[in-house]
């Protein structure tokens, strides 16, 4: 990924951090100074007091708290429009540009029971403070919360710094769920090759559509990062933008590897009709080959077992043992011409 949070010497978060497993309970709010780095945690409270004071919150508030809402509206955190959309909660990744807030809703995503689940997460940034809100507390929103201030202390020049974090992150969790889908589709492939059932070919057709859905939440990422790394914003540093630039080209890389998982999956889906329609042949054939040799026979058969008093055969004394032998020469005759034509 990108190598900055808040400016051209800030690198990305570490790949081998721990995961934390909860949020703590109730709003989350903490305040940074960037001159000199100064970070500390304090009470919704006390909010007020410390924007006024010059020092820049990042707010974390979930839906699920009854006081949620109460927080939002006596802080003034969120446009209407905003707030109207964010209360929706329909995964959505999409940016919205207000005079004195930017309003970006992202979705992240997770493997449940091998079905992809999307999470939405809302981002405000305004002078003075970062709010997320969200409902589920999604993975990639627990893992800046443990790590964002060993980021800031090291890297962070401007409240840029936690935009790039989510992000981060976000793309971070994107990539594991395409690792897992990876390996879901290598796990298939496998399967193809030996014994397979009708529940595979479900499992298949729900792992491409999961494939898709997943598409269809990098599509719009990409968009979102391409314009917020773009377009000038007073809410994001100049020196931030390149950074989010770079990882649009990562989401560019996990949607190749997306494709390349489809043509696996649909290859491998080929390959194996392929081979059940090389062995249906082969039976076909055997089968085939077996008709020719007793069609010959089931005529003479037929003839011999006509009810007419004078068939002059009958009468032979060695009339039996002479079909015996003609039945066995016609068999063997059949038998050697269809090997010759290695039908056999």
């Amino acid at each position: 990924m990108g190598a900055s949070a808040g400016d051209a010497e800030e690198p990305a978060p570490s790949a081998g951090r721990r995961n934390s497993d909860k949020l703590e309970p109730g709003p989350f709010v903490a305040a940074f100074r960037f001159d000199p780095k100064t970070e500390r945690r304090i009470a919704v409270s006390e909010a007020r007091a410390a924007m006024d004071d010059g020092e820049f919150l990042w707010i974390d508030l979930d839906l699920r708290d009854d006081s949620t809402l109460g927080v939002i509206q006596n802080l003034g955190l969120m446009h209407p429009e905003a707030l109207e959309d964010a209360m929706s909660q329909a995964p959505a990744t999409q940016v919205a540009r207000y005079e004195a807030q930017l309003h970006i809703a992202v979705t992240a995503t997770r493997l449940s029971d091998k079905s992809l689940d999307l999470d939405r997460v809302d981002i405000v940034i305004a002078k003075g403070f970062l709010l997320t809100l969200h409902r589920s507390a999604p993975h990639f929103l627990r893992k800046t919360r443990r790590h964002y201030l060993e980021d800031f202390r090291q890297f962070a020049r401007s409240p840029s710094f936690l935009l790039y974090e989510l992000w981060d992150h976000l793309i971070d969790n994107y990539l594991q769920v395409q690792k897992k889908f990876e390996e879901r589709v290598e796990s298939l492939q496998s399967v193809l090759r030996t014994e397979a059932d009708d529940k595979v070919f479900i499992q298949i057709s729900e792992l491409g559509a999961d494939l898709l859905h997943f598409r269809k939440v990098l599509l719009p990422a990409r968009a979102v990062l391409t314009d917020l790394s773009t377009r000038k914003s007073p809410f994001i540093s100049e020196a931030t933008q390149p950074f989010l630039g770079n990882m649009v080209g990562t989401i560019e890389r996990v949607l190749q590897d997306l494709l390349v998982d489809r043509d696996i999956l649909s290859e491998s889906l080929n390959l194996y009709m392929s081979l059940v329609s090389y062995r249906t042949n082969r039976v076909m054939n055997r089968l085939t080959v077996v008709s020719v040799i007793f069609l010959p026979l089931t005529f003479l058969c037929g003839v011999y077992g006509m009810n007419f008093e004078v068939i002059p055969e009958l009468k032979w004394p060695l009339g039996y043992a002479g079909f015996w032998v003609l039945a066995l020469t016609i068999a063997a005759g059949l038998g050697l011409y269809m090997r010759r034509l290695r039908l056999l």
